[in-house]
């Protein structure tokens, strides 16, 4: 079964496709995930201006957010159209869409309305994905685990994954110790501060970060946040971590400050490798061109061997997308797609709301075991 997965993370810079055709042989545990395409489909600058003119803590009324709304419902249909013109057909597709506000106990909201996905594609379309779990008693997020844990099944050692995106989270595939969680920022406050003293939406490859100095005074105040102390399960978001929360960290040189920033993802990820004694950790998330990011996460986490995605098949730039084609397919099939381990959740639910497409919806009869394993071609 082809299925097209769409994201936008907490990036807010464009809109990622995979186009994976998967299949499980009759019987078998271990579904297979051919990745047939994937690409990135920048926003318009004014459209990205209107998704961060939105976000906390900026003050939005109704009639903007119903724009907003069919803008990107408008974006995602033309990077999904985009990507079926360039790798063939599909037969179903799968969209997060961009996230607006999420807080789980507050509620959760993805903007990009599927409809106008349905109609320019004639497919059926999963969307709103994680409010079901939020529903039954989860955070709705992180819902990386369903994928990683099917990745990293069976392997030997201490594995986990983490993504470097807006927001870094983490997934613990030990078995028994099975758990995933946000662990702070990952890109979020590098990207704010490199917008507010560059101009420029990220620090190229931790180019001005490599040339500055950590300020530790600056560190340790950002480091009482009350957040990282939380146990999991828990979720955060630029609800939190966003521009403002910089507030008062203007007198710092731009270098020194992103040199502080980029010690803040890297002392708060690592931290956490360290919580779980992990010796293998599959890295991905835009973070992973930042090599001054990395650098610092090694020295963070000694003794971890860090393992790019691309290596198992998945690009790192591919890998939320090829997540939601994921989750459209398990919910298609009638399975869960959340890991109540991660997010909280009373229980697996299926995730997602179905809007149909030129056809009447015909879904397979559902199936009953949850694949173990994931294999990428």
């Amino acid at each position: 079964m082809r299925v097209l997965g769409l994201s936008s993370g907490t990036s807010h810079d464009g809109i990622d496709a995979a186009l994976v055709d998967f299949s499980l042989p009759p019987g078998g545990d271990t579904l297979r995930a051919r990745l047939l395409h994937h690409a990135t489909t920048p926003y318009e600058p004014a459209l990205r201006a209107a998704i961060l003119a939105a976000l906390p803590p900026h003050k939005v009324g109704l009639g903007d957010v119903c724009a907003l709304d069919t803008r990107l419902g408008h974006a995602f249909a033309r990077a999904a159209t985009s990507a079926l013109d360039a790798a063939g057909p599909a037969e179903l597709v799968c969209s997060h869409g961009q996230t607006l506000f999420h807080a789980a106990t507050d509620g959760t909201l993805q903007l990009g309305q599927p409809a106008w996905i349905a109609e320019r594609t004639g497919l059926p379309v999963v969307a709103d994905v994680r409010v079901r779990d939020v529903a039954a008693g989860g955070q709705g997020a992180p819902l990386v685990p369903v994928l990683d844990l099917m990745l990293l099944a069976g392997r030997e050692g201490r594995w986990g994954a983490v993504n470097l995106g807006g927001i870094a989270n983490l997934t613990v595939a030990v078995p028994d110790e099975t758990c995933a969680y946000d662990t702070g920022p990952g890109n979020a406050l590098i990207d704010a501060a490199a917008l507010a003293v560059t101009g420029e939406p990220y620090d190229r490859g931790g180019a001005l970060a490599a040339s500055g100095t950590v300020r530790t005074e600056l560190l340790d105040r950002l480091l009482v946040e009350p957040y990282y102390a939380r146990n999991p399960p828990k979720s955060t978001g630029k609800e939190l971590f966003s521009a403002a929360y910089l507030d008062g960290a203007g007198g710092y040189q731009p270098a020194d400050l992103l040199a502080t920033l980029t010690e803040l993802t890297a002392a708060t990820v690592g931290a956490e490798l360290r919580r779980h004694r992990l010796d293998h950790v599959l890295v991905s998330g835009g973070g992973v061109r930042n090599r001054t990011l990395l650098k610092r996460l090694a020295a963070r986490a000694p003794g971890v061997t860090f393992v790019p995605s691309d290596e198992f098949g998945l690009p790192a730039d591919a890998k939320e997308a090829v997540l939601f084609a994921l989750i459209g397919w398990l919910t298609w099939h009638g399975l869960p797609g959340a890991v109540p381990s991660a997010t909280g959740a009373n229980g697996g639910r299926l995730l997602g709301a179905v809007t149909p497409g030129a056809a009447p919806l015909r879904l397979p009869a559902p199936l009953t075991t949850l694949p173990r394993r994931l294999e990428l071609e």
